[in-house]
């Protein structure tokens, strides 16, 4: 059995960011304001992405010392630490107004993790670096394609940027090569917490929507399937009012089966990727305990509800446990599960973590991993490892105040001088 996760949803908020223009709207006439401040506070909040009351330069003073009077704060989370990477990548630890703490990661030129799953994150990353996997009709294509605003983010020192967020406080999942498994949970975030993420990080590099490239991955803490209806709250924010499209997006599910259903259901829907992490349900049921809930044959008869565009192919991450998961024989397994299916393989070489009873995979039985899968015919990536020595890569978000040894922190610019 999962643990019950708080709930904070219910609780009374006094946070304006993460509420919808219907709400904001109501707001203001609670408080005897026409509708059109409500318009002015929606833009404050999604277009101009302030952080403080004192920003809306349209509304008079005294409908903000009504607002702060009346409790209302924006409520972005704040970035308390931040760690740089050797590679560039930068983790932040965010805190939330009830000083719970998560990890939001930012991975200039991203992973790699987007190759070869038919959007346009993936042509543009196809385009740019070249495959590392077979190369596909999307590849091929891609290499004709005129990418455009390339040079926006060229100019900051790298051509598109990847947001890796968290969607709970710890998470319930215990899958056993993760450190955030080690967190246990503590709660659910909002949709304005979730969302409020990615505005931070946005704020902090001066990014302008529509302008830079920017991808976002709902892989950091949390399984975001149990707190699926602030998760998809948090897509319509940032959708309709921040203005990043749902193309852009990848949310990573370890497997909840009817919510992997009703996924299939929504108007907005980012890209999918199944962390499957192992070829056959004995395996998968030592690494990834939920197993024992939904087996494999359970997860693929739901992802093949989901209605993929005409380009568009699922991923499924396959973290390569050394001597657990990554042999031949795995391999072959794996082709048995995926055969037939619009899919593609992300392999992950594992990344360590204090307490993790587990050792990274030979480099020559990743090689011989992938080209299985690829001489067969299904496409397979190896994703590129960022931010290890910060414990920014995947699976390695804990949290974490005390870092590496090797770690360095960077300065926390005020949001509001780096805004673009």
């Amino acid at each position: 059995m999962l643990k019950k996760i708080k709930d904070v949803t219910a609780e009374p908020q006094k946070r304006l960011f993460g509420l919808l223009p219907e709400e904001i709207k109501t707001l203001m006439g609670d408080l005897g304001q026409k509708s059109y401040r409500g318009v002015q506070l929606t833009q404050a909040l999604y277009n101009q992405r302030i952080i403080g009351l004192e920003e809306i330069t349209v509304f008079p003073a005294a409908l903000r010392e009504d607002l702060a009077n009346a409790g209302y704060t924006v409520g972005l989370p704040e970035i308390v630490q931040a760690a740089r990477s050797v590679d560039g990548t930068e983790r932040y630890l965010m805190r939330m107004s009830d000083g719970e703490t998560v990890e939001t990661v930012w991975m200039p030129d991203g992973d790699g993790g987007e190759r070869g799953d038919g959007s346009e994150a993936s042509l543009e990353e196809e385009a740019l670096d070249g495959l590392e996997g077979n190369i596909s009709e999307f590849g091929q294509a891609a290499g004709k394609r005129d990418l455009r605003n390339v040079g926006a983010l060229e100019q900051k020192g790298y051509r598109r940027a990847t947001i890796c967020i968290s969607s709970q406080v710890g998470c319930a999942v215990n899958c056993q090569f993760c450190l955030t498994a080690k967190l246990g949970i503590k709660r659910n975030l909002t949709a304005g917490e979730i969302a409020g993420q990615v505005v931070a990080v946005l704020n902090r590099h001066g990014i302008k929507i529509g302008k830079d490239r920017i991808n976002l991955v709902f892989m950091g803490m949390g399984e975001p399937f149990l707190n699926y209806d602030e998760f998809i709250r948090s897509v319509e924010l940032l959708v309709r009012h921040i203005g990043i499209p749902e193309s852009r997006m990848t949310v990573s599910t370890s497997g909840i089966e009817p919510a992997i259903r009703a996924f299939a259901q929504e108007p907005l829907r980012p890209k999918l990727a199944l962390s499957l992490n192992a070829s056959n349900d004995l395996v998968r049921e030592q690494v990834m305990p939920i197993t024992r809930k939904w087996n494999i044959a359970q997860l693929l008869d739901a992802v093949q509800t989901i209605p993929l565009g005409k380009r568009e192919w699922v991923t499924f991450e396959y973290v390569l446990l050394g001597g657990v998961n990554d042999q031949p024989e795995h391999a072959r397994e794996v082709l048995d599960l995926l055969k037939g299916m619009r899919a593609k393989v992300n392999l992950i070489v594992w990344n360590p973590g204090p307490g993790i009873a587990y050792t990274q995979p030979k480099p020559e039985d990743v090689a011989i991993f992938q080209k299985m899968l690829i001489d067969a015919g299904m496409p397979a990536y190896i994703r590129r490892p960022r931010g290890r020595d910060i414990y920014a890569a995947c699976g390695q978000l804990k949290r974490t105040v005390d870092l590496p040894e090797a770690a360095a922190l960077v300065e926390i610019a005020p949001a509001a001088s780096r805004r673009g």
